[in-house]
């Protein structure tokens, strides 16, 4: 099979010179245009050098006071057993649900493509789960896109879905609890007639509602692999409005409000990307871009504060969507602490619809991808995420506590507060080949891998009794936990080109990590070539491959990918015949599914095609080996994702979402047809033959689960 019969037949030109497909829409609503705003990092970090370790060797000491790791495994419980591998929601080990028809990696790749449609592989369907708009509370109202309210949307799924993750119920024979996050609202999409100077109240607070999360029941179909929503008990709608409690070090005097002289009384959760599961049974989703939603239009002097701001892409000007006229709180003149509450990882108990959802400080504040759990042997639990954006960098938290065993409420309350006591790391890369051979181009050095070692730098320790520790010289453990990306610069963390989502492997404990891309890198005196991160003006992305010490302070690493066109020289696919390779740009989320399988979506890939999701192969003879398995439709961007034994799915974010394109002109009228309008939306796909009827639901292990 030639690279050509992979390419699509034409390109446009914008895709040719490797621009990427994310149009500039999406940039404003999602991100707040983030690239083109200055990088916020402006240090010029050691790559790793004599500061950073020493400032290492005396956290660790520090840290070895505090903090005693869980050891002795516990007990599976049934809703741990039930659990997906990773963020992404892949389970492991068996089928949800459904007979041996199920999901293999010897597909026939699709073609990349510029269709309205979701793609499949011959042999395979797919169909639509739940829109934008669909009702998730019983009693709501079926959508109309003319007629929307705020109290409708309330009741009804979320804006642009991204996590997916789903959990089997035990007592309801094919039956699963779907959990899905609402990352950002666009609202010239949303409302016929927007005016973006002059926002209605409606309009702003239909926003309010369209962000959060939705917990939805779902049904096997029984004739195939489709899965129906269910109004069922479970369900329930989480948006910016609803009651969080922040835990941790962060909370104090930078995390008071007139509203909340607490500090930990939060309301809402906002730009929630991607995110994880827990042994325990809850859902962990990441705040990323919360920095665009607050606003001013008022003077700001105070040095320090327009620092801390800078750092996080805030600007002190009134913001895109202009919700500080509306609610005091997204101004930062009036609430300047109210910004601190928000760059969390967020933890949601989905059995319970009356639990007050939970944000840990003590995993740090940036814009987090998400985040991802492993459990070593001896019961220690490990959180890895990213923060997106350019020049940034990993971190991961290790707990010390253990998992209470048992499915009970009081058990998962328990377990919520696991990720409340440890120790939060930063991370550095070293590259193991001579600097010359690093040289921006992308082209292998001579030992034919981009490889290395790395090291945790520890930033604060949490003792159980909530007392924390710093490990930053001059930095407070409320610094950290607040001012976490300051914390990152002190002691000289590895930047790094757009850490999204990070995974660990269920089945060989490597973690997986995707790089989405970074055009700066190398340019206008910003941070040059490194062998993390070997291209200069990095269109494509890349998958970095982690062999961590979990709960340790070492690691290797090596490049799985160099993504962007097989022909062009400073691609690489873990040495496997570039020729026999789906084209891959852009990686964005990282999943696994059955016998710890790799599987990569793609967000604005540079190639001219639609994005999508692809099986990657990690372990020798194939390795590097990428297969297109799914595109989505027209402007949209493949969320998610999740791999079972019998179904995909994935969440198609943001349709139709092209410069230029209006309500009165969609670009997409993708899923409903016709003359509709786009809607973002969830879509499992299954082999045909599958049965969603007929399966067990038992046999499955989280990633990393005790004992493995």
């Amino acid at each position: 099979m030639s690279i050509r019969s992979l390419l699509p037949l034409t390109t446009s030109g914008g895709a040719e010179a490797g621009i990427s497909n994310r149009q500039h829409i999406t940039c404003v609503y999602k991100c707040g245009d983030a690239c083109s705003a200055p990088i916020p990092n402006t240090t010029d970090n050691p790559y790793f050098g004599d500061i950073a370790t020493e400032i290492s060797r005396r956290g660790a000491l520090k840290a070895a006071g505090v903090m005693a790791l869980a050891v002795g495994a516990t007990q599976v419980m049934p809703s741990m057993a039930a659990a997906q591998s990773s963020g992404a929601g892949a389970l492991d080990g068996g089928s949800l649900g459904g007979n041996a028809d199920g999901i293999t990696t010897d597909f026939t790749p699709v073609r990349p493509n510029t269709a309205d449609a979701v793609t499949v592989p011959e042999g395979y369907s797919s169909d639509v789960v739940i829109r934008w708009g669909d009702p998730v509370i019983q009693g709501a109202p079926e959508f109309d896109f003319e007629n929307q309210t705020a109290a409708k949307q309330a009741q009804q799924y979320g804006f642009n879905c991204d996590l997916a993750v789903m959990f089997p119920m035990d007592d309801r024979d094919e039956r699963f609890l779907y959990i899905a996050n609402h990352e950002y609202t666009t609202e010239p999409s949303m409302f016929r007639g927007y005016d973006e100077a002059n926002p209605t109240r409606e309009q702003v607070e239909i926003a309010w509602a369209a962000h959060g999360l939705s917990v939805v029941e779902l049904a096997s179909r029984a004739n195939d692999g489709g899965l129906d929503p269910v109004l069922g008990s479970y369900n329930r709608r989480i948006t910016a409005l609803t009651k969080f409690e922040l835990r941790g070090p962060a909370v104090g005097a930078l995390t008071r409000t007139n509203a909340d002289p607490t500090g930990s009384d939060v309301k809402g959760t906002l730009n929630n990307c991607a995110g994880g599961h827990t042994p325990w049974g809850t859902v962990l989703s990441g705040e990323e871009n919360f920095n665009q939603y607050f606003g001013t239009a008022d003077t700001i002097t105070d040095a320090d504060t327009l620092e801390q701001f800078r750092r996080y892409g805030i600007s002190a000007e009134p913001s895109g969507r202009l919700w500080e006229n509306f609610d005091d709180r997204f101004d930062l003149a009036k609430e300047p602490n109210e910004v601190n509450r928000f760059g969390y990882v967020v933890e949601i108990d989905p059995w319970n619809p009356n639990s007050t959802p939970v944000k840990h400080s003590a995993m740090g504040r940036f814009k987090h991808e998400g985040a991802t759990v492993h459990v070593t042997a001896d019961g220690t639990v490990v959180a890895y995420s990213g923060d997106d954006e350019r020049f940034d960098y990993l971190y991961k938290f290790v707990s010390s506590r253990k998992i209470v065993p048992g499915n009970s409420a009081s058990a998962r309350a328990e377990n919520m507060k696991i990720l409340d006591e440890g120790t939060l790391y930063v991370a550095t890369f070293s590259g193991n080949s001579p600097a010359t051979e690093i040289d921006g181009s992308g082209t292998l050095p001579s030992d034919g891998a981009f490889d290395g070692g790395g090291t945790w730098l520890p930033l604060m320790t949490v003792a159980a009794d909530g007392k924390a520790v710093s490990h930053v010289d001059g930095m407070t453990p409320e610094q950290v936990a607040v001012h976490t990306r300051m914390a990152g610069d002190k002691v000289g963390a590895t930047k790094m080109d757009r850490p999204e989502d990070v995974e660990p492997s269920p089945t060989t404990g490597k973690v997986y990590m995707a790089l989405t891309n970074n055009t700066q890198r190398g340019t206008n005196g910003k941070a040059a070539a490194d062998e993390a991160n070997p291209r200069h003006n990095n269109k494509h992305g890349q998958v970095v491959e982690i062999s961590d010490d979990h709960s340790g302070t070492t690691f290797g690493w090596n490049l799985l990918l160099v993504c962007g066109n097989p022909e062009a020289a400073d691609s690489y696919f873990g040495g496997f015949d570039k020729s026999k390779v789906s084209p891959i740009s852009c990686p964005d989320n990282v999943a696994f599914g059955p016998n710890g399988s790799l599987w990569v979506s793609t967000d604005g890939n540079a190639l001219g095609f639609n994005d999508g999701l692809y099986y990657v192969a990690t372990e020798a003879p194939n390795r590097g080996e990428t297969k297109l398995f799914l595109t989505v439709p027209i402007g949209a961007e493949t969320c998610g994702p999740l791999v079972t034994a019998g179904r995909v799915l994935v969440n198609v974010q943001h349709p139709g979402e092209k410069d230029g394109a209006t309500i009165e002109n969609p670009a997409s009228h993708w899923p409903d047809g016709g003359s509709s309008q786009p809607r973002p939306s969830t879509v499992v796909a299954w082999k045909n033959g599958f049965s969603g009827g007929s399966g067990s639901l038992g046999g499955l292990l989280p990633s990393g689960s005790l004992g493995s």
